[in-house]
């Protein structure tokens, strides 16, 4: 049996399903995240792990199932509500603005709180031209947390891949997250970056956030989680501390009889 805090959930999923067409993608998923927690989510390719993030940021509806967020249930909220209360997500390929400065995609992620919108702030109206000054200092203060400051002029396109993806962690950050869900941030990354990128998460897990990590890459796992939990075809098959669930007898042959 799963031993989960007496403190209440920054994160209770119940029963969430989804489907598309007879596939189902999320079957019956029920599980807790406390408030500063590392929880990762694993599993073979196609389980459901992506399918979950995206369920729970709001860009696919749920067929069923709650996903309550600090005592709200969110399931079927729009992507912008949901970031708006306080959930934000990296991307397993960084969605970010190839036309736009390092600086400037960062601030994309802190007009999601912006009283003017990123769209209004364009007219120059006075109101708003102190607020975009005073979110681009706020931008570049993420982009000194993850060592970016000094790239913040140039285009994304000069980044490599793993200051592309530090790049999505401060755009996470500007949202000012209570809980952050990150994609697969250790593919591709060689070992001195995924260091540099479990010291970050490890700080900032320090500072109160929680994290909800999907991720194949199991020295990085088992390393960062204080919970692993694992799906195979859309259930989940397993929950606990990472060495408990890397003994699990069901883990095992679901990673086709090897070991994590």
């Amino acid at each position: 049996m799963t031993r989960y805090s007496a403190e209440p959930p920054i994160l209770e999923v119940i029963e969430l399903n989804k489907h598309f067409g007879g596939i189902k993608a999320l079957n019956d998923i029920s599980f807790r995240l406390h408030k500063e927690e590392i929880s990762t989510l694993i599993g073979p390719n196609g389980a459901g792990k992506s399918t979950f993030i995206n369920v729970a940021t709001g860009t696919f509806p749920p067929n069923s199932g709650k996903i309550y967020f600090q005592g709200k249930d969110i399931a079927g909220f729009p992507a912008h509500e949901v970031a708006h209360l306080g959930l934000s997500r990296t991307f397993q390929l960084e969605a970010l603005f190839t036309s736009m400065t390092v600086l400037e995609n960062v601030m994309v992620g802190c007009h999601v709180r912006s009283r003017a919108g990123m769209f209004t702030s364009g007219f120059g109206l006075p109101s708003s031209r102190i607020e975009e000054k005073r979110l681009k200092e706020e931008a570049f203060e993420y982009l000194k947390i993850i060592g970016l400051d000094n790239r913040a002029r140039e285009r994304t396109t000069k980044l490599p891949l793993g200051e592309r993806k530090m790049l999505g962690v401060a755009r996470a950050l500007a949202m000012r997250p209570n809980l952050i869900m990150m994609d697969e941030p250790a593919s591709g990354l060689a070992s001195h970056e995924i260091s540099k990128l479990t010291d970050l998460i490890q700080r900032l897990k320090e500072d109160g956030l929680a994290f909800m990590i999907v991720e194949h890459n199991m020295s990085f796992v088992m390393a960062i989680s204080n919970r692993v939990i694992v799906l195979n075809y859309g259930t989940k098959i397993a929950e606990g501390p990472p060495e408990a669930v890397k003994q699990d007898l069901q883990v095992i042959k679901a990673y086709l009889g090897g070991t994590i």
